[in-house]
């Protein structure tokens, strides 16, 4: 008998609300932990809708409602069967990302020395800042960057391949043949950009800029 009831005991506790919480809170854990592999090795999900408001099967569906950010406060769908519960999260995830290592002028091209990555909360951080360090491989600062400072994508610019007045190769190609000739460039562009080419007819193209600083055109 006492067994009987120390087993009713667990069972009813199992499936108390406060267990089935947790048991959530640790689905969605590794729900973002594996939507984050590669931004972030230690993630930590915050529930924040009530109790009443959570799913009731052991093992619901999540997905994430229309949301570009990977951290941050989420709104998560949880599927059970024909049932739906929009869950509000909050995640907190850490990771690397990229700071300036010492103090750069707006104009001047980024160098093998001029960033760093720092280990911190990803939620914390300013939207689009660089998590990748090759990002800022040949990029140019658009403002003044102090040394430790989170750099986010809208403070660089890629260089240049082709600058405004400069001579160009303009490859024309389509099913079965490619011509090419020479223009001048209207437009400063970087590689996979558009540039714009007078040629020497008076007649203006554009082009996608290519490594070598070609303009292709795909007819």
């Amino acid at each position: 008998m006492r067994n009987l009831k120390s087993t009713l005991a667990l069972t009813f506790a199992l499936l108390s609300p406060a267990a089935m919480a947790q048991d959530l809170t640790r689905q969605l854990t590794d729900f973002f932990s594996h939507r984050l592999a590669g931004f972030s090795d230690s993630v930590v999900v915050n529930v924040r809708s009530p109790d009443t408001q959570l799913p009731q099967c052991e093992q619901p569906a999540f997905s994430v409602m229309g949301n570009a950010r990977l951290w941050g406060n989420q709104t998560v769908v949880a599927q059970c069967a024909t049932e739906k519960k929009y869950i509000q999260v909050m995640v907190e995830a850490t990771g690397n990302y990229v700071v300036a290592a010492q103090s750069v002028p707006r104009g001047a091209a980024l160098q093998p020395g001029s960033v760093t990555l720092k280990r911190g909360r990803l939620d914390q951080l300013p939207p689009r800042t660089m998590l990748d360090i090759n990002q800022a491989q040949d990029a140019v600062t658009m403002r003044d960057l102090a040394p430790g400072q989170a750099i986010q994508l809208s403070m660089l610019r890629q260089s240049w391949r082709v600058k405004a007045g400069q001579k160009v190769q303009v490859i024309a190609s389509g099913d079965g043949f490619s011509v090419n000739g020479e223009g001048q460039a209207l437009n400063n562009a970087a590689v996979a950009q558009n540039a714009r080419v007078r040629m020497p007819s008076g007649q203006v193209v554009s082009g996608q800029v290519d490594s070598d600083g070609n303009i292709l055109i795909n007819l």
